[in-house]
């Protein structure tokens, strides 16, 4: 176990060197930081630091960088994670409040953690397996034709336009929208199919042809699985990034769903931040590299899990307060939709 000094010499090496992309040695802490002590003293801690494995020297004559044996402990006593601005949070509220519906609300939150992080985001569309219906609406929109409006407990809506090739009267469509939200209301997703079966006989022999096609597209707007898509942004980001020696292995692995499906992890507690930092990645390709992930939802129930990848040398405290931000903003958005 490292003691208090030797940890602040460890936080302000990572500091420094997240700062600079130079390694950094004793002068340079004595002259940046107020940590108390002599440079002699100082160096002496170093000398355990690389001792002990948490920072290296890349060659001789120069000063020390992390190891990610040094980054983790650095993650792991962070006393706090870098809040957000109010000017930030303001504009993360108003970019993804403007959403119209599930794909936008991914589509706005992987483009606004890649710019927040200066790195590449990842985001995972909610499990349907863990959502419900939460409305069905019918609107007449012509002669013979309806508008099937489909709302989801994770937020996703799906409208899809019907064509009845008959006329339907408005008690007509009134009674077909109250039974499937009588019947549908709170059910899983997975229940839909059998729940929809009775419904025809329940219907006036009249307006079955106009049910039959109602229930015919609602049942094809629940079958598509959402669950192994997964989409990124700020691959560009990768540039201007510590990648010169495996860039393509990275580019690479964010080509594969199941490579990105891993990087995240399950999606458990919607709290909890999880930070994997470069050899704890098993993908070898990846091994230059960290990757902050959070679980997003409903309360405490996470729905699927968002997160950025970048190098190990990456602003933790920043990237670690952003992801968290914009997780806790998805869940209340679908929350509320």
């Amino acid at each position: 176990m490292l003691d208090d000094r030797k940890l602040a010499v460890l936080r302000a090496i990572v500091e420094d060197y997240v700062s600079t992309n130079e390694p950094v040695g004793s002068k340079a802490l004595v002259d940046r930081h107020n940590l108390g002590v002599s440079p002699a003293t100082i160096r002496n801690d170093m000398a355990v630091l690389e001792e002990q494995g948490y920072i290296a020297q890349p060659h001789t004559s120069a000063g020390r960088i992390p190891t990610d044996k040094g980054y983790r402990l650095f993650v792991d006593r962070l006393s706090t994670i870098k809040p957000l601005s109010t000017p930030e949070r303001r504009a993360i509220e108003t970019f993804l409040n403007g959403a119209y519906d599930l794909d936008d609300v991914v589509s706005r939150t992987v483009r606004l953690l890649a710019q927040l992080t200066r790195q590449v985001a990842v985001v995972q569309y909610p499990s349907l397996t863990r959502s419900s219906v939460r409305h069905v609406e019918l609107v007449p929109v012509g002669a013979q034709r309806l508008l099937l409006v489909v709302i989801t407990t994770n937020g996703r809506v799906e409208q899809r336009t019907i064509e009845t090739f008959t006329d339907v009267t408005d008690d007509s469509i009134a009674h077909l929208r109250a039974l499937l939200n009588a019947s549908l209301d709170g059910r899983q997703l997975g229940e839909v199919p059998l729940a929809v079966a009775e419904l025809p006989a329940q219907v006036p022999s009249v307006d079955r042809p106009v049910a039959a096609a109602v229930l015919s597209v609602l049942l094809e707007t629940l079958v598509e699985k959402h669950e192994e898509k997964i989409v990124f942004a700020g691959a560009a980001n990768l540039a201007h990034l510590d990648f010169s020696q495996s860039l393509r292995d990275v580019l690479e692995a964010l080509e594969e769903q199941v490579v990105l499906m891993r990087l995240l992890g399950e999606a458990g507690d919607s709290s909890t931040l999880t930070v994997r930092i470069g050899t704890e990645n098993q993908l070898e390709g990846l091994r230059s590299t960290s990757v902050v992930a959070a679980g997003y939802g409903v309360g405490d129930q996470a729905l699927a899990r968002l997160g950025v990848l970048g190098p190990t040398r990456m602003d933790y405290p920043g990237t670690m307060g952003a992801v968290r931000a914009v997780a806790r903003y998805v869940g209340q958005i679908l929350a509320g939709s």
